[in-house]
């Protein structure tokens, strides 16, 4: 078994350093592990019948239609005004601190991640306005890339996470509660860029503003009351039990399409079209790289290796404070290679086992785990926002890793914080989903 083993990760390896799309790399690794590799008395044509049976199963799960809707949620304020409106009142509230413009494209960051459920969709809709924006506005440039490339890791931090949504399916933990868990990390972490961001403009030579007036800030308000709305639609419906995730999911596209059209007036039906092709071409690359998962995960489970790496585990180490180290250390340098998507289908299923043997909740493994591949984002050599916000700025890769290690760093002491204290991450759950533990 160790040598399949090895030969399985030999290939998985060397069809990644090759560019092998994501989801051949794990089918093929799957179905050669399968018929090739593992030690079976299984027939060639029962082997490959379970391999297709799992590749279509994985993909028939009803949890997977709330990523869908939330993908094309997000694609829909992308290509409307919703945005531009959240932005607007972001910096509304906040504009006049030294820093307020920075502090302004955090919140959005918040506030749009609250509906896209993904890091990605944010760095491409807040981070391309808001770069350049700020350095207009006379703010250091590496300051400008390094806060828009790291705030929208709140995209899958602050609920609805698509990472979340996966983790649940395979734990079967209750979403909702999962969901709950993500609210105070991403107000740590808004809080703390936005501290940072204050120092560093006061040090600089900006000046408080004077707030503006009662009249204007209502005004504001006003005309971004429907974009406002959809986050307290989302959250107000799930976390109300009104209505459920996947429901609230459907409901977000319909009422953004509604605002967009009807209200705003800032999308006609041809740009819907595309907006719903673009979402299906997005959610068909995702369900794929699900189901190459999936296989990879079959053989994983065919040749006992969750097993054999807790039993491995737990006989080197004893005790929760050092898995929970090691496991932080491990999950950041598994993000730097690998999208969020395949590391959390991947991962989940072998650290099961490990979770329960140490006692540790699932629910606040979940929210740790989507921190740290989060962090991947903005890691070399894969990080994905890193070569957007570069594209963006006209930046190489290695300015703006500069640029995001301030805020990386803070984003690791949170990341700390959380992984010991665990009642700060699960006392909201607890509140209102005490049936989930």
């Amino acid at each position: 078994m160790d040598n399949a083993i090895f030969y399985a990760l030999l290939i998985l390896l060397g069809a990644l350093a090759l560019s092998v799309p994501v989801y051949l790399c794990l089918c093929l690794t799957g179905v050669l592990g399968m018929v090739v590799l593992a030690d079976s008395f299984i027939t060639f044509d029962v082997q490959m019948m379970q391999l297709l049976d799992s590749f279509f199963k994985s993909m028939d799960k009803f949890p997977l239609v709330v990523v869908l809707f939330f993908i094309l949620c997000g694609n829909i304020m992308t290509s409307g005004s919703i945005v531009a409106k959240l932005i607007k009142v972001a910096k509304a509230m906040v504009g006049f601190f030294p820093g307020g413009l920075g502090m302004a494209g955090i919140l959005a960051c918040g506030l749009f991640g609250a509906i896209s459920g993904s890091t990605v969709a944010t760095v491409v809709a807040i981070g391309g306005f808001m770069i350049p924006a700020l350095v207009a506005e006379g703010y250091d440039e590496r300051y400008a890339v390094g806060v828009m490339t790291t705030s929208p890791i709140l995209g899958i931090v602050i609920p609805p996470s698509i990472s979340m949504i996966l983790y649940s399916m395979i734990t079967n933990d209750s979403l909702e509660a999962l969901f709950m868990t993500g609210f105070m990390p991403g107000v740590m972490i808004m809080v703390s860029f936005c501290v940072y961001t204050y120092f560093v403009c006061k040090r600089g030579g900006m000046k408080m503003q004077k707030p503006p007036p009662l009249s204007d800030f209502l005004a504001v308000l006003k005309e971004g009351f429907w974009a406002l709305m959809l986050p307290v639609l989302i959250f107000g419906g799930i976390f109300s039990g009104l209505f459920t995730a996947n429901e609230a999911a459907v409901i977000a596209c319909v009422y953004a399409f509604v605002v967009e059209i009807f209200i705003h007036k800032d999308m006609t039906y041809g740009q819907a079209k595309n907006v719903i092709v673009s979402s299906a071409i997005t959610s068909a690359t995702l369900l794929i790289i699900v189901a190459g998962a999936t296989v990879f995960g079959k053989y994983l489970t065919v040749e006992r290796i969750p097993e054999a790496i807790t039993d491995a585990v737990t006989a080197s180490i004893t005790s929760k404070f050092m898995f929970l180290l090691v496991m932080n250390v491990f999950l950041l340098i598994v993000g730097m290679f690998m999208d969020i998507i395949s590391a959390t289908m991947i991962l989940t299923p072998v650290f099961l086992p490990m979770l329960y043997q140490f006692e540790i909740n699932t629910l606040h493994f979940g929210l740790l785990m989507t921190i740290n591949l989060g962090i991947g984002y903005v890691t070399p050599p894969m990080g994905v926002s890193l070569y957007i916000t570069g594209a963006v700025a006209d930046k190489n890769l290695i300015y703006v890793t500069r640029a995001v290690m301030p805020f990386v760093l803070l984003q690791l002491v949170i990341l700390v914080l959380l992984t010991y204290w665990e009642d700060l991450v699960l006392f909201l759950p607890r509140i209102f989903y005490p049936g989930a533990f």
